[in-house]
């Protein structure tokens, strides 16, 4: 008992109920605050997650120092996509399809894996074993199944689902690449800092942004109903669920996270089925099962 109890064991179970709350936060949270722009939505959520780790963080804040270039160029590449982009994808996928299934969105953007075992091959020179075209190829397949019902593009009837689905590949891509250099990141620092400084840094890149689309007039329409779900976003699917990740991340392989990360879109599909009662058709079942499964192989590949 005390062994299953350890740390080390707790670590998948840490990684899968943060992937929960992000499941939460995208079929629950987030579309409500479709009538914001993007970034001040992004901008907004990682300063309150900063400012709430700073308090957590305290005495920690001098292990900055012990930072390397190569160090902050890591915390740099997660902030830019992990935080900055990737969230901007994701949310405005997701304010896309408020009208339809919110899970499709999810899904596509699972094909993380791929993206990150490509970074890791192009970057960083690391060889992809065989099957792994393979995997990835059954997994391109089963998303195009997962995007698109009819089994074609519906461009006729203003259907923003195609676009919904290309925005969720370019977070795919963001998160697959961050989570190989937020392990990369995380070795130098503790998880409470690597959390505060990955916030801090996109609050600083959201800022800009904000400020050159000229968008903090529009702080003054954010309704009291939207500061709430601002912050109960923080205190679980942004910050928190940060906090919860990057714990868990430090103790597995990045390989392995990716693995226990898809409780997200499992998640996904439930809550949407509770909550709006939308289901996905037969074929989108189909696809659905075919990507997770592709990306769990793909997840357990050895390179």
């Amino acid at each position: 008992m005390k062994k299953f109890l350890s740390f080390q064991n707790t670590a998948p179970l840490l990684i899968m109920f943060a992937a929960v709350l992000w499941a939460f936060d995208g079929i629950i949270l987030r579309p409500t605050l479709y009538t914001l722009p993007v970034a001040l939505v992004v901008f907004i959520e990682h300063l309150l997650g900063f400012l709430v780790v700073l308090l957590l963080v305290g005495p920690e804040l001098k292990n900055i120092r012990k930072l390397s270039f190569a160090d902050w160029g890591a915390f740099g590449w997660v902030a830019l996509f992990g935080g900055a982009l990737g969230t901007m994808f994701i949310t405005k996928a997701l304010f896309f399809v408020g009208f339809v299934n919110l899970s499709i969105v999810v899904l596509i953007q699972k094909l993380q894996p791929v993206f990150a075992l490509l970074m890791a091959w192009l970057v960083l020179r690391e060889r992809l074993p065989k099957r792994f075209w393979l995997w990835a190829l059954l997994g391109i397949v089963a998303a195009y199944f997962v995007t698109f019902a009819q089994l074609v593009p519906n461009f006729g009837t203003g259907d923003k689902t195609t676009f919904a689905a290309l925005l969720a590949l370019g977070a795919a891509f963001s998160w697959g690449s961050s989570t190989v250099f937020g392990k990369r990141a995380l070795e130098q620092v503790s998880y409470q800092l690597g959390t505060l400084i990955r916030f801090g840094l996109t609050a600083v890149i959201m800022l800009a942004l904000v400020g050159i689309n000229n968008e903090f007039s529009q702080l003054a329409s954010v309704t009291s109903a939207q500061w709430q779900t601002f912050a109960l976003i923080v205190i679980t699917s942004g910050a928190a669920a940060m906090l919860i990740y990057y714990y868990g991340l430090k103790r597995v392989k990045a390989s392995e996270s990716t693995m226990y990360e898809l409780a997200f879109p499992l998640s996904a599909i439930v809550l949407e089925m509770l909550v709006h009662q939308k289901f996905l058709s037969w074929t989108q079942w189909l696809g659905a099962a075919v990507l997770l499964f592709a990306m769990y192989k793909i997840s357990t590949l050895k390179h």
